[in-house]
């Protein structure tokens, strides 16, 4: 996102009030509104989660340019298009057996290739962060930035893993955004972790019956 964008983006990151002595903008509270609704939508199945996906993602996207998390912010555009993406399969898609999507789990191969996907998005993007931005935390932006793109693509397509795939995320990301200063987004990926487990735990008793 170039200085040009945040330029005019500008009146978003003014600051209403210091948290622990760092500014929470205008645009870090309503992105964290939006994206406490949208998982909420999530735990209930509501397709409504997707646009407050891409409403919140939009405003992250800003957030994070500015404070030159290249990862996290390029990451909030690929959400964007997995969140039309997802949408559609909550609205429109089907599963193996042909009958419209519903909540399930993945086989056991299937929860190892999502953790293969991982281990080798996590380098990929890390190394492109070094090479072709001044990213100054490239490897440890770039780890939830591959977690997040496999949690979201298994949330897409109503797999109970995304739940614990989210849990870890979070949890890396309070750290990433503890070092940047986000202490409103740290509380918001703290707050984050605690809704995944329950959204774990609602989808897996929506997969049993």
């Amino acid at each position: 996102m170039g200085d040009a964008m945040l330029a005019a983006a500008a009146p978003l990151l003014a600051e209403v009030f210091t948290l622990w002595g760092s500014p929470v903008t205008v645009v870090e509270i309503v992105a964290f509104v939006l994206a406490v609704w949208m998982v909420v939508c999530n735990w209930r199945v509501n397709p409504l989660a997707w646009p407050l996906a891409m409403l919140s993602s939009l405003g992250y996207a800003l957030l994070f340019a500015q404070y030159r998390l290249y990862g996290e912010a390029t990451l909030q555009f690929v959400f964007i298009a997995v969140a039309i993406w997802g949408w559609w399969q909550w609205l429109r898609g089907h599963g193996d057996d042909g009958a419209a999507l519903r909540v399930h789990r993945l086989s056991v191969r299937g929860r190892w290739a999502a953790l293969a996907a991982v281990a080798m998005l996590w380098p990929l993007i890390a190394l492109a962060l070094q090479r072709f931005t001044d990213s100054d935390i490239a490897w440890l932006d770039a780890l939830p930035t591959a977690g997040s793109l496999v949690a979201q693509v298994l949330l897409g397509r109503k797999l109970v893993e995304n739940w614990p795939a989210w849990v870890a995320v979070n949890v890396v990301s309070v750290g990433l955004f503890a070092v940047k200063g986000l202490w409103l987004t740290v509380l918001l990926y703290a707050l984050f972790t605690a809704m995944a487990v329950i959204g774990w735990r609602a989808w897996h008793r929506m997969a049993a019956r």
